[in-house]
């Protein structure tokens, strides 16, 4: 817009001291009072780095991430006045100063890491160039050790199955309750005269909660308890949050911000989906913002698909958000001191941050239901000598409830999908790239890891045992090699039953081939005419011959057909090379005993020799 200027993003108190304001992406606002922190000297270049940092070119886009950027820089004050001489200006910092910070002591290595990084950026941007001493800020650009963390995984499936149905079962009986409350404000106005005393009482009451929001003072010390009672009979509370947020993480399979901040507005399509626009963070400036389209279903199905427990949710809170005004789906009734009360009471917990509740208490609901949603038992140990569950005491293991965060849900709802998709990583992104869904989400779930190594494990028992079939099926046609392990001189190679000139050949080498030997190389068994096959096809012949001599190629082959496995895709080997390894491993090596084999073995291998099937520019 013509003459359109920006307010100043660094503005000066009238009491003195710099103010530096934030204006985030999702409209959420904030001032930081640089001018309140320790050393004056350096307010300037602060308040400069910070405005920089959240401004609208600078990285946290969000006021959660702005409250880290400005916690960094109450840490960094504080510090540099516990020294002794302290640096008065930035001119005074130095490289001892900067490495002292990042191995303080009342700090974990995670938090000294991220606040260097932080540091680093404030203080890097290259507007700042040079208001730092040389060394100081090299000291802040060097290569940062990154700290080892252990990786949060998801749940098991039988964790994650008791969950799904304790926060399905609670959020069933908070639909119930508040669907009772209102059937009965509707009997009240309609019929009255079918309620009894006490249920007339009751509806009266609610019916005024209905019509002005307040509700009214209860006599005696328990009021708290019984406002919150009555009030719960139209709306929800405190204590209805963490089943049905976990209910809502589960079925939507989204993070937990973008349950807090799910929006009323919605779109319905047909009767069959809703479309709503949902939040999802992280994803850079412009990238917020998201479309999703959300199944309905029909409606004894409302708490299994994720649009119907979408306008479910709109539904309970229907009544407190006319109240409270507000445009977010999640709106509750929360119990306020005497002078505080009214419509005031109603609010939406997540509209100015999303921390603001904290004490969310996923973990305590868990564990204080009449049922509590328990975690599977530890693993058995195993002794690493053996490979074995050690045998234990018989004493039962004491059942503990299970600790649930949205990390952890998120986790497991993604590796569910990714099972039930096969694991075909583009397919199962949703809400995160395929990278990132494998990275953060899939890799550190043990669950996941344990599934992916059992159908590892069962497509290579599936690819052995095609290699197999195809090894068995050529054989049918062309005969089963010879294996002769006992014998190598003319004369025992007779005694084995072959032709007196067969076995002086034999004996002499003068029919060996590649790996193995053949009886009849002008005699194929199937067309008659000189074979043309590839050296890999012998082991599939009824004209190979193998004895003891050849136990090395074997074995060298083997172990250059390995080393092909790591270089080439598993079904391009198993289709290329698989019958020919089965062949050798199951079939031709289980003729000799293990102990000539493991001989063999111990003496260098001759060369795999697989140029001679392969033209070397196709070797992989």
């Amino acid at each position: 817009m013509d003459g359109y200027e920006a307010p100043p993003q660094i503005r000066e108190r009238p009491s003195g001291g710099l103010v530096v304001d934030f204006h985030g992406d999702d409209d959420r606002r904030a001032s930081f009072d640089v001018g309140g922190l320790l050393m004056p000297g350096w307010h300037q270049l602060l308040a400069e780095s910070l405005a920089l940092r959240i401004g609208p070119s600078g990285g946290p886009h969000t006021l959660e991430g702005t409250r880290n950027s400005w916690r960094v820089l109450g840490c960094w004050t504080r510090f540099l006045a516990t020294l002794d001489p302290e640096p008065a200006t930035p001119g005074d910092l130095k490289r001892a100063h900067v490495d002292a910070f990042s191995t303080r002591s009342d700090a974990s290595e995670s938090t000294r890491y991220s606040d260097m990084l932080e540091l680093r950026t404030q203080f890097g941007d290259k507007r700042l160039h040079g208001r730092l001493p040389a060394d100081a800020w090299d000291a802040f650009n060097r290569r940062l050790p990154t700290p080892k963390s252990t990786p949060v995984g998801g749940y098991s499936s039988g964790e994650l199955d008791r969950l799904t149905a304790a926060a399905r079962a609670d959020t069933a009986r908070i639909v119930r309750r508040i669907r009772a409350g209102e059937q009965l404000v509707r009997q009240f106005h309609d019929d009255p005269g079918q309620l009894t005393s006490e249920r007339l009482e009751l509806a009266e009451a609610l019916a005024g909660i209905a019509a002005t929001g307040e509700v009214p003072p209860r006599p005696g010390i328990l009021e708290r308890h019984e406002r919150r009672e009555l009030a719960s009979h139209l709306f929800l509370t405190w204590n209805d949050l963490p089943p049905l947020m976990i209910l809502l993480a589960l079925v939507t399979e989204r993070n937990g911000e973008t349950i807090k901040e799910l929006p009323a507005k919605h779109r319905i399509l047909e009767d069959r989906a809703v479309e709503l626009t949902v939040v999802k963070r992280r994803r850079g400036t412009k990238r917020w913002f998201e479309t999703a389209t959300w199944e309905i279903g029909p409606k004894e199905r409302q708490l299994h698909t994720a649009g119907g427990l979408y306008l479910l949710l709109l539904e309970l809170t229907d009544r407190s958000r006319g109240f409270s005004g507000s445009s977010a789906a999640l709106s509750l009734w929360r119990n306020r001191p005497r002078g505080d009360r009214g419509r005031a009471e109603h609010f939406a917990p997540y509209e100015i941050k999303l921390s603001h509740c904290p004490g969310l208490g996923l973990s305590a609901w868990a564990a204080g239901r009449s049922q509590p949603v328990l975690a599977d038992p530890p693993p058995a140990k195993r002794d690493a000598k053996t490979n074995t569950a050690k045998a234990e005491p018989a004493a039962p293991a004491k059942a503990t409830s299970l600790t649930i965060t949205f990390n952890q849900i998120k986790t497991s709802a993604d590796a569910r999908r990714t099972k039930q998709l096969g694991g075909h990583l583009p397919s199962s992104a949703k809400s995160n790239t395929a990278q990132v869904l494998f990275t953060n989400y899939l890799k550190p779930d043990e669950a996941t890891r344990e599934w992916a190594e059992e159908v590892l494990t069962e497509a290579l028992a599936d690819a052995e045992q095609a290699a197999w079939d195809a090894h068995a099926t050529a054989v049918g046609r062309r005969g089963e090699p010879i294996v002769i392990p006992d014998a190598e001189s003319p004369q025992q190679l007779e005694d084995a039953g072959l032709a007196p000139h067969t076995a002086r050949e034999l004996a002499s080498g003068d029919l060996d081939t590649a790996w193995t030997a053949c009886e009849d190389h002008e005699h194929h068994p199937e067309t008659g005419a000189p074979c043309g096959d590839s050296f890999l096809a012998c082991f599939h012949c009824g004209n190979c011959l193998v004895t003891r001599t050849h136990l090395p190629k074997l074995l060298g082959l083997l172990n250059g057909l390995g080393a092909l496995r790591e270089r080439m895709s598993e079904d391009a080997w198993w289709k290329r090379y698989g019958p020919a390894w089965v062949a050798v491993r199951r079939d031709i090596l289980a003729k000799f005993t293990p102990a000539e084999v493991d001989k063999v073995r111990q003496q260098p291998l001759p060369d795999a020799l697989l140029d001679l099937v392969e033209a070397p520019w196709e070797l992989p």
